[in-house]
């Protein structure tokens, strides 16, 4: 997005199939949810639609409590919601705050609709050299982050 849209809030969505797509139209009731920005959480409903088993990924160092969002986290399955500081792992690897790859990580680890692998391929599609291995290391720090993150809650639900 451009300067225009810079601070404003934007929604974008994202299909995954195995099979061709051929929809155009909004996504209104998502799977996944994914944050870039936290900052936006309580000035749009970007929970709105959301699938009663969906995921939810926030980039953010804070829990879904300390961002305001015990509510949210009621109404939705807790080992499909989390927080991932990805914007701090992005400024560690790339040397700017751009969350995106990491985010992404963050996603095949939460989801498991896409693995670590098809990740790191689409970032070496897009990006070569330098900034593609520094996004894929991104990627699979946050990947790490989450799939620890899952692993804890899970066994603090077993106790």
């Amino acid at each position: 997005f451009g300067s225009e849209r810079t601070g404003a809030p934007v929604v974008a969505f994202c299909r995954i199939a195995d099979t061709d797509i051929r929809l155009r139209e909004p996504i209104l009731e998502p799977d996944v949810l994914i944050v870039q920005d936290a900052t936006l959480l309580h000035q749009v409903d970007v929970f709105q639609g959301l699938k009663p088993d969906g995921y939810v990924l926030i980039n953010s160092r804070r829990s879904f409590t300390e961002l305001g969002l015990a509510d949210i986290a009621q109404r939705f399955r807790s080992e499909r919601l989390i927080t991932v500081p990805a914007t701090e792992m992005a400024q560690k690897h790339l040397g700017r705050p751009l969350p995106n790859a990491v985010l992404l990580g963050g996603f095949a680890a939460l989801s498991g609709l896409v693995s670590l692998d098809a990740v790191a391929h689409a970032i070496r599609d897009k990006f070569s050299g330098k900034v593609a291995e520094a996004n894929v290391a991104a990627a699979a720090e946050a990947y790490a982050y989450v799939d620890h993150e899952m692993k804890e809650l899970a066994h603090a639900q077993a106790d």
